[in-house]
C-alpha cells in the first residue's frame, strides 16, 4: 500500500508541474489559428496514434456536440474513427498512409490538421503534415518534449515538458479542454 501510495503521489507531483510549465501563448496561438479556421468556414481534421487517437475523437466530439454551452456545431472531423478506411490504408499503401491519404481526399486550404503525437516522430503523422502542407493546409500540433523538430512544422504547437507518455497526454487532455472552451467563449459568447 505504501508503494502505490507514493507512485500515486509521484505521478501527480509529475503532472502538476507538467500542467505548470504549459505555455499559455502556444494554446493561445492554437485557439486562434482554429478559431480564424471555423469562422472562415473550415474543418479541423484532427489525427492520432493509440491514446492520441482516443484524444482526437475526444476532441471532435467536444467541438461537434458542445463543451459547456449549447450552440452551433463546430466543423472537427477525427480521421482516426473509420476501421475501414484505416485497414484499407494500412492495407494498400503501408500504414504511414493511413492519415496523409485522408488529408488528401477530405483537407482544403482553409482547413487545419491538428496531428497529436507524444513522440512528435510517427511516421504516419508526420506523412500527414507532409500533405497538409502539400495542400497549403495550416497544421497544429500537440506533442511531449521529443517533438520539437515536429512542433516546428506546425503553425501553432503546444509542447508538453515531459518525455514520459502518460503525463503528456494526461496534459494533451487538459489542453484540449481548455481549447474546446475558449473556442466556445470566443465564439459564443
Amino acid at each position: 500500500m505504501k508503494e502505490e501510495t507514493k507512485l500515486i503521489k509521484r505521478a501527480l507531483n509529475d503532472l502538476q508541474r507538467v500542467i505548470n510549465e504549459l505555455d499559455a501563448k502556444q494554446i493561445i496561438r492554437l485557439c486562434d489559428l482554429i478559431q480564424n479556421c471555423l469562422e472562415t468556414g473550415g474543418k479541423l481534421l484532427i489525427a492520432g496514434n493509440g491514446g492520441s487517437a482516443s484524444d482526437a475523437h475526444h476532441m471532435a466530439a467536444e467541438l461537434v456536440g458542445r463543451f459547456t454551452r449549447e450552440r452551433d456545431a463546430l466543423s472537427a472531423v477525427c480521421i482516426c474513427s473509420d476501421t475501414s478506411i484505416l485497414t484499407a490504408l494500412a492495407n494498400d499503401y503501408g500504414p504511414e498512409s493511413m492519415f496523409s491519404r485522408q488529408v488528401e481526399a477530405l483537407g482544403r486550404e482553409q482547413d487545419i490538421l491538428l496531428a497529436i503525437t507524444t513522440s512528435g516522430s510517427s511516421p504516419n503523422i508526420m506523412s500527414a503534415v507532409r500533405a497538409a502542407k502539400k495542400k497549403s493546409m495550416k497544421v497544429a500540433g500537440l506533442t511531449g518534449s521529443g517533438g520539437r523538430d515536429f512542433s516546428k512544422m506546425c503553425d501553432a504547437a503546444v509542447v508538453v515538458a515531459s518525455s514520459e507518455t502518460p503525463r503528456i497526454q494526461e496534459a494533451h487532455a487538459v489542453v484540449i479542454h481548455m481549447v474546446c472552451q475558449i473556442i466556445e467563449e470566443r465564439m459564443f459568447a
